[in-house]
């Protein structure tokens, strides 16, 4: 059985025809930057994540340096994050000249641990961190509400890296339910095509709550220009394209049953994993829905966790790959260095070690997890981990 990580063949099939007419009409119209297609794209998205203002732009590597230019992060700041999370995450602040400073992560949700982040915070007092970056990994948001306490504080900007987390919600402990990305200043969503929502190519979507910073990321995305040719910042061509937005418009209609379809097999590998001895003798590790236990049960706070991925943390991880893509089983590896061992700043900023961002990085492993994946599909997975240990 052949069995890809993911299959956009088969999301593509039912919605082929209307994907290629709205594709064709931006093609006949000969309007290729911005207009109506990002227009309504940023309307829709803003209305589904429940805030004031979206901003389309290139990518969601552009959404998140866009957002820090916005803020003025520069030469001599520091950015506190995650070491465990795509390059992007920390590229975007050394390019801006500053410094990434790390909080460990939460070895449950692999999402940065908010007290250790608040204590970081706290430690500073706002002296040289200028800014904060949770990312909602795998499809699951952080745990926001003692970070933002501890920002506010301060005045420290929050921009969520939700690249991986478009619907997710977060409990405010108010008995609210909050979309990933409009808890902070800024919520930056990437449409690359292996997301929940993912475009035809590069895309991202800046989101906010603050209009006036809406503003400010719509002039720096078109190289700071406010009217035409008149530059009073500098910015970058972060412009989204309008055959993205075209498709994505198709997709979002789409976007809450194909989270539903994912929960849906999460909790079928759940029970298939729990049918083995894999659990109880410590070999498989699966994720956890953390806000799981306090759900409302509503229909309309159903997608708090959305997996983007399903990871699990094995031992002997990497023989276990090498042994299920010899099955023909798509899987791979989020993320295998953090971002504080990455070689590019070795020896450049120093860093404490990341205990459990450490160890994320040598045992986990996402598989197959995508909406039209089906029960036959996820049982041959089960099977080929136990066929594995069962020979180790």
């Amino acid at each position: 059985m052949n069995i890809p990580l993911l299959d956009l063949g088969s999301q593509l099939k039912p919605l082929r025809k209307e994907i290629i007419e709205a594709v064709t009409n931006v093609v006949d119209s000969t309007q290729y930057i911005m207009g109506h297609e990002v227009l309504g794209l940023e309307e829709e998205v803003a209305n589904y994540c429940g805030v004031k203002a979206a901003v389309g732009v290139s990518s969601g590597t552009d959404a998140l340096l866009v957002s820090l230019m916005a803020i003025g992060i520069g030469p001599g700041d520091r950015v506190l994050t995650t070491p465990y999370s795509f390059f992007a995450t920390m590229g975007v602040i050394v390019r801006l000249g500053a410094e990434p400073v790390f909080a460990d992560i939460d070895p449950v949700s692999y999402n940065i641990d908010p007290g250790k982040m608040a204590a970081i915070i706290e430690h500073d007092q706002g002296k040289t961190i200028k800014a904060v970056i949770p990312v909602h990994l795998y499809g699951q948001c952080a745990d926001m509400n003692l970070l933002i306490q501890a920002a506010e504080k301060f005045a420290i900007p929050i921009v969520e890296d939700a690249a991986q987390a478009i619907g997710a919600e977060y409990p405010d402990g108010r008995g609210s339910w909050l979309k990933s990305g409009s808890m902070g200043l800024a919520g930056c969503f990437s449409f690359f095509p292996s997301k929940n929502l993912g475009g035809i190519g590069d895309g991202g979507m800046v989101v906010s709550n603050d209009e006036q910073f809406a503003e400010k990321i719509r002039r720096l995305r078109n190289h700071g220009a406010n009217p035409k040719y008149y530059h009073a910042e500098i910015g970058g061509n972060f412009r989204l394209d309008p055959i993205q937005a075209a498709v994505l418009r198709i997709k979002l209609q789409h976007l809450e049953s194909w989270h539903a379809a994912r929960r849906e097999n999460a909790k079928y590998y759940n029970t298939c994993f729990a049918g083995t001895p894999l659990l109880a003798n410590g070999m498989v590790k699966i994720p956890r829905a953390v806000y799981e236990n306090e759900a409302t049960g509503s229909e309309s706070h159903r997608n708090y966790h959305i997996y983007n991925q399903y990871v699990i943390e094995v031992e002997q991880r990497d023989e276990l790959v090498a042994y299920l893509r010899k099955q023909n089983i798509g899987c791979e590896i989020y993320y295998p260095v953090c971002l504080h061992e990455q070689e590019c700043i070795k020896g450049k900023i120093d860093f404490h070690p990341m205990e459990h961002a450490e160890h994320a990085a040598l045992k986990t492993l996402a598989l197959p997890i995508y909406p039209e994946l089906t029960t036959t599909m996820q049982d041959y997975v089960v099977q080929q981990i136990s066929s594995f240990f069962n020979q180790h």
